[in-house]
């Protein structure tokens, strides 16, 4: 099986236009704040993966209810105002903000989807947005893919964006994305927005799976902070325009597409916790020896968003003695005399003590910019689970002040 190769771009396939304008909802002009992603194929195949957190905004409400019958066309997207807890009115606005756009594009309402992210609580000023989507619609583009993904940052530093290219058929078929996301980061979702497009033709079903099984694996994976968001939202559009023979578990190119899906968005999950909000340190924890995956990921939850030990780790402190601590209290079942951690592999607690490791043997992997640590819980079990996250800085908490 080819593999595929994954670049820093945003080359959109063939159908799908895209846009990036500064349209005033930021005072800055400097920065864009709203976007547009476009399919010029009708009956293009969308799925979408939202939210876990019971408070949910007003987009997320409507895209949910756009997307049960599987097709989409466009996604509007502002940033600077999530508008979220803003009641009727936000629902109203909501509504009018997919109108206004499908005027603007030819198309059907329920064709458009609507995003937004920013500060919670604030009801939309659309008069920006008017005039935002007007220049939108305008400066539509096929290789418009980074302005949009320069749209829709707000605490970001940077654009995240990913794309491969694999063949099906013979035929070359295209998958882009890009993303955003900085704070308010937890597994289950979190503050961020990701769209992917691929030109492939797809079983519907079999495109809502794939999705899922990528989105397991990757954005639900990783954690910046604790903290799920009311606006978490992933769009997977497949417009069919590449006119291989649709892909299902049967097509013998399916893993190679699930391959480069499941790459994709990875690569946007993992450029997200390298953005985290003044993250200097990228750490990737493991989890074995416990009963049940379910009691694995439960633990990594706790110590991915300890801040006494994510503190520790901006501190370049050897914190397994906290991590130890966590895992003795976050509910899953454990051998505190079996129990072991190791950093890059080497044993710093082994039969839940100290492993004797020279400070400098440690010192040296955690002065790194990116290291695992591994739990072993001590039961015996054979749950295992893997989390992405990162350190707690100052600097998170002068982002977070205002």
């Amino acid at each position: 099986m080819k593999t595929p190769v994954y670049e820093e771009r945003c080359d959109l396939p063939p159908g799908f236009r895209a846009a990036g304008v500064h349209a005033g909802i930021k005072a800055d002009a400097s920065k864009p704040d709203m976007a547009l992603l476009v399919s010029d194929v009708p009956d293009t195949l969308a799925v979408g993966m939202f939210t876990t957190n019971k408070v949910k905004a007003a987009p997320v409400r409507l895209d949910q209810a756009r997307l049960a019958n599987g097709r989409a066309r466009a996604v509007v997207i502002n940033s600077g105002n999530a508008n979220a807890c803003t009641g009727p009115q936000g629902e109203r606005d909501a509504l009018e903000m997919g109108r206004l756009t499908a005027g603007a594009l030819g198309l059907a309402e329920e064709d458009v989807l609507v995003c937004s992210t920013g500060t919670i609580g604030k009801p939309l000023n659309l008069d920006p947005i008017r005039k935002g989507i007007g220049m939108l619609a305008e400066g539509l583009r096929a290789d418009g893919g980074p302005d949009a993904a320069q749209a829709i940052l707000t605490t970001d530093t940077r654009p995240k964006m990913c794309m491969t290219r694999i063949p099906v058929d013979g035929k070359e078929v295209t998958l882009s994305g890009f993303c955003k996301g900085a704070g308010m980061i937890e597994p289950n979702m979190a503050t961020m927005l990701a769209y992917i497009c691929t030109d492939a033709v797809v079983e519907p079903e079999s495109l809502r799976e794939a999705v899922r099984t990528a989105v397991n694996q990757s954005f639900n994976r990783i954690s910046i902070d604790g903290d799920t968001s009311t606006n978490d939202s992933v769009f997977v559009f497949a417009n069919g325009s590449a006119g291989n023979a649709a892909l299902s578990p049967e097509h013998p190119d399916w893993s190679l597409f699930q391959t480069a899906l499941n790459g994709v968005i990875f690569d946007l999950a993992m450029k997200i916790v390298w953005d985290g909000e003044g993250m200097t340190k990228f750490i990737e924890l493991r989890a074995k020896g416990a009963v049940s995956d379910a009691e694995a990921d439960k633990a990594l939850r706790a110590v991915a968003n300890s801040f006494l030990v994510k503190t520790g780790w901006a501190g370049t402190y050897p914190v397994w003695g906290r991590i130890a601590d966590v895992l003795g209290y976050c509910g899953v079942e454990i051998d505190p005399d079996a129990m072991g951690i190791e950093y890059n592999a080497i044993p710093v607690m082994r039969g839940g003590m100290s492993a004797g490791t020279p400070k400098e043997t440690l010192d040296a992997v955690i002065s790194e910019n990116r290291y695992t640590i591994t739990v072993d819980l001590g039961t015996g079990g054979s749950g295992t689970a893997v989390l992405y996250t990162c350190d707690c800085t100052e600097e998170y908490v002068r982002i977070n002040m205002f």
